[in-house]
């Protein structure tokens, strides 16, 4: 299956493919928080990505956003690889040109079904072009502010944007 397979999966069906721990997490919460395994601990086997989650004193919340993370993680962590001749025609795809202003800006929102997916391509094109953020912006059809602007938007995905430009020698955009 690919990254964005997994993403669609309903909870049940991706549960099935994870091993799930529970645990008691510490810090304050109180004597409740200390004697009841609330936090979630969910690997995702086939993909090996791991989140956790710990701040409600509830499991069943917990689970919930640790599957929310893990969705999350799908679409940040993994990439998959755009050829040259794709790389030529990703601004035409149709997850990118229903979020394009006419001025031709990227405007979608963090709550918005497609932003994760749209994050999942932007990446995808940044490791493609080696973590240019020119060439990227060009690659989409933006400019260079415009993705600079959408990376910024939110702190794991500008995290993310900065661990590839590391990874390909490339000072952290700040």
């Amino acid at each position: 299956m690919s990254r964005s397979q997994w993403a669609e999966l309903n909870d049940s069906k991706l549960l099935a493919q994870c091993e799930v721990d529970t645990y008691r997490a510490s810090g304050p919460g109180g004597q409740k928080r200390n004697k009841t395994s609330s936090a979630v601990r969910i690997r995702h086997l086939p993909s090996g990505l791991i989140v956790i989650a710990e701040e409600s004193r509830s499991q069943h919340e917990n689970r919930v956003k640790a599957l929310k993370r893990l969705k999350q993680a799908f679409h940040l962590k993994l990439r998959e690889a755009i050829s040259a001749e794709e790389l030529s025609s990703v601004s035409q795809r149709a997850e990118l040109a229903s979020v394009r202003s006419p001025a031709g800006k990227i405007e979608v929102g963090r709550k918005d079904a497609r932003f994760w997916p749209l994050v999942s391509l932007v990446l995808d094109v940044l490791e493609a072009t080696e973590a240019r953020v020119g060439e990227s912006a060009a690659a989409l059809g933006i400019s260079t502010g415009h993705l600079i602007d959408f990376l910024q938007c939110e702190p794991k995905v500008w995290e993310q944007a900065n661990h590839l430009r590391q990874r390909f020698g490339h000072k952290n955009l700040v």
